[in-house]
């Protein structure tokens, strides 16, 4: 194993929508979840991530949603922004998988997510190399997102592995040749690293 592929929500950092939800809502029990459903994952997320639609469409986007109480489109990017907090053992984490290989950072994130944690995190800065979905279109789910950075960067497939917490994502690393470990947490993240021999560990 040379090259380590590091997811970042929910491995280096995790992730709140809600707390943004709420912050931006407007009155209504249900208008939070409405705010998660339309905005935070499905199609409209989707098309953000992956560079279909740029910062600027989205947020005129939920600026001119009546699920979201009136408020200056800086306020709204900034509680856009400030939904992560470092994941616990993290440091430490990184620290050992260092010792095992090149970290490489690989996500499924927006343009505002991405230069807010790069900012924020410096456990982010400095990698080598950087595989973001809204910069090369792909999202991990698909074995293309995988095909790309082995085509991009050159390296050979079985000297790469994916850290990351979806199933599906590990999945389709896998069959696009790289091994993967589904993470939960740290210590569980570098014992199976330790240990893994391809596929899903």
């Amino acid at each position: 194993m040379d090259t380590i592929l590091l997811d970042i929500g929910n491995v280096l950092v995790t992730v709140d929508f809600m707390s943004f939800c709420r912050g931006v809502a407007a009155p209504g029990p249900s208008v939070p979840t409405e705010i998660f459903r339309k905005y935070c994952s499905g199609p409209i997320k989707n098309r953000y991530d992956t560079g279909l639609i740029g910062s600027g469409a989205f947020l005129a986007e939920l600026c001119s949603d009546r699920l979201v109480r009136p408020m200056a489109e800086t306020e709204l990017q900034e509680r856009w922004q400030r939904i992560f907090s470092p994941f616990p053992g993290s440091e430490a984490g990184v620290a050992a998988l260092e010792d095992l290989g090149r970290i490489w950072i690989m996500s499924d994130t927006d343009p505002l997510h991405f230069a807010y944690l790069h900012h924020a995190f410096p456990l982010l800065r400095g990698r080598e190399r950087y595989y973001l979905s809204f910069r090369h279109g792909f999202l991990k789910s698909s074995p293309s997102a995988f095909r790309h950075v082995l085509l991009d960067s050159g390296v050979n497939a079985g000297r790469c592995i994916l850290i990351d917490d979806r199933e599906d994502n590990c999945r389709a690393a896998v069959e696009a040749g790289i091994s993967s470990v589904l993470f939960t947490s740290w210590p569980q993240a570098i014992a199976a690293l330790q240990r893994t021999d391809g596929g899903v560990a």
